[in-house]
């Protein structure tokens, strides 16, 4: 039996290292394992990745690089390029239908980023459970004659109120990030769309806004609570533009044992109290914007088999 599983051992590593010299390769639990290294691809925003080695998804991924017993690498990339390092294949969206196309180096085995759930990136990825909770908000400068809704319990009402509120002015949006006009039912219906189009950085937003780039933006919950502290007085919320999104880990479809043990691990440290530890780090308050995400009930119900 031992004979079995080295020559298993000894093939997962025969099998990286000819894939590595094609440049396009994806791996499961067993080849990382193999292989002795999980790459983890970050994207410096809103303390997901700081960009100085560290942040909530940083460190979360570095315990499980630690948990399944493998070095853990921080490889840097950025909201266009990300699913194409994991895959090694461009996303095409044509309509509702995604698909993939050409052949590219592959830099990572999982994405951790504040990276939303959404339909399209689901028909190409497979999903952890839920690290994160977040919505897109509509933001103005302070000196906009724009008032913030007044809010209600009726969430469905307050995002058509809000889309009501964009009326003529000119909206800064990024496409194909969890700012994508398109997500929201933004677009190919008259509204002025800035596409923000300088860096693919989503902490470029605000400092845009405010260089009058355009009259409002979109921004989600996470970086929105980072941003009314380091632009106190300059900006403002003024709505709800989505419902409740989950942020979560993204694998290759063709690794579900590495999705497996991370939705395991990430049971783990939500039972241990690490996770808590982790969320008061980086965004202190955040449990007041989403209190049913973190109530003990909801951390049960992830944790249930």
């Amino acid at each position: 039996m031992q004979v079995i599983k080295r020559l298993g051992v000894l093939l997962c590593s025969l099998i990286w290292l000819l894939a590595s010299h094609t440049g396009v390769y994806s791996a499961d639990l067993q080849e990382i394992k193999a292989r002795g290294e999980l790459r983890h691809l970050g994207i410096p925003y809103a303390n997901f990745v700081t960009g100085s080695g560290d942040g909530f998804d940083v460190e979360m991924v570095q315990g499980f690089a630690k948990h399944i017993g493998v070095k853990y690498t921080l490889v840097y990339t950025d909201f266009y390029s990300v699913i194409r390092d994991l895959l090694g294949k461009n996303v095409v969206r044509k309509g509702a239908d995604v698909g993939l196309e050409g052949d590219f180096p592959v830099k990572g085995d999982m994405i951790a980023t504040g990276f939303t759930v959404l339909p399209w990136r689901e028909a190409v990825l497979l999903y952890s459970q839920p690290t994160f909770p977040s919505q897109v908000l509509l933001l103005a400068r302070a000196d906009s004659n724009i008032a913030p809704i007044k809010g209600s319990k009726d969430l469905e009402q307050d995002i058509k109120e809000t889309k009501k509120l964009i009326g003529n002015n000119s909206l800064l949006v990024m496409e194909r990030t969890c700012l994508d006009p398109s997500n929201y039912g933004l677009k190919g219906i008259g509204v002025d769309l800035r596409a923000y189009t300088k860096n693919t950085n989503l902490n470029e937003m605000v400092p845009a806004l405010l260089n009058r780039e355009a009259e409002l933006t979109l921004l989600d919950v996470p970086d929105v609570i980072l941003d009314l502290k380091k632009w106190a007085g300059k900006i403002k919320v003024i709505g709800p533009i989505s419902g409740h999104q989950d942020l979560a880990a993204a694998f290759p479809k063709d690794a579900p044992e590495l999705r497996d043990a991370f939705n395991e691990y990430l049971a783990q440290i939500k039972k241990d109290g690490t996770y808590d530890i982790l969320v008061d780090k980086y965004y202190p308050g955040v449990r007041r914007y989403f209190p049913a995400f973190f109530s003990r009930e909801n951390e049960a119900k992830l944790l249930s088999p």
